[in-house]
């Protein structure tokens, strides 16, 4: 089995898809390696291709806001993307390209070892819970598969376009972090 040091070397040096072509930097997860909570969400922003870090830009102080209203903080989680480069004008990453980062999601999850998965945002939620799923219908329901409770939320970014979905998405964190203290320490 590959320490976390060594995958985030594989990301590093992918070249797996077309993105690793226009990156400035692919987007390893980062948090606590011990943390019984995993956030997902698509891929890097403009800023974390900027700076190898995920969620930093503005999308990330909302994030940020979220955790901070469910009494929870970067240093408690784990947060990472299903594609882990840029992809350009911020479009969604292409099936081919999800298909390409997978295996080193897997292997973070794996590492990991959750108790809860958290989808940000309707390309997650369709790539980890099933592809039909309806983040405006479905977000914040909880599903379990291999002793792993799923859930999926509202991108940040989302918020930043419609505030009206801050309030919805700061219940959801916090049923989320209900659900995480009844599943035992984190």
């Amino acid at each position: 089995m590959y320490t976390y040091e060594e995958l985030k070397h594989f990301v590093c040096a992918c070249n797996r898809c077309s993105l690793c072509k226009t990156r400035n930097h692919p987007v390893m997860g980062k948090g606590n390696l011990h943390s019984s909570i995993l956030f997902i969400a698509e891929a890097p922003g403009q800023t974390e291709d900027q700076n190898g870090i995920p969620f930093t830009g503005r999308s990330g102080q909302i994030f940020d806001q979220l955790l901070t209203e469910a009494d929870m903080s970067r240093e408690e989680i784990y947060l990472t993307n299903v594609v882990k480069c840029h992809p350009p004008r911020n479009r969604d990453p292409l099936p081919e390209e999800q298909e390409a980062c997978i295996p080193y999601l897997k292997y973070e999850t794996l590492l990991l070892r959750p108790k809860i998965i958290v989808c940000l945002g309707r390309i997650a939620a369709q790539r980890i819970i099933r592809p039909n799923f309806r983040i405006t219908r479905e977000h914040g329901t909880f599903v379990t598969r291999k002793n792993v409770s799923l859930t999926a939320v509202y991108h940040p970014s989302a918020i930043l376009r419609d505030p009206t979905k801050f309030a919805e998405t700061v219940r959801d964190f916090q049923a989320i972090k209900k659900k995480l203290q009844n599943t035992g320490p984190m």
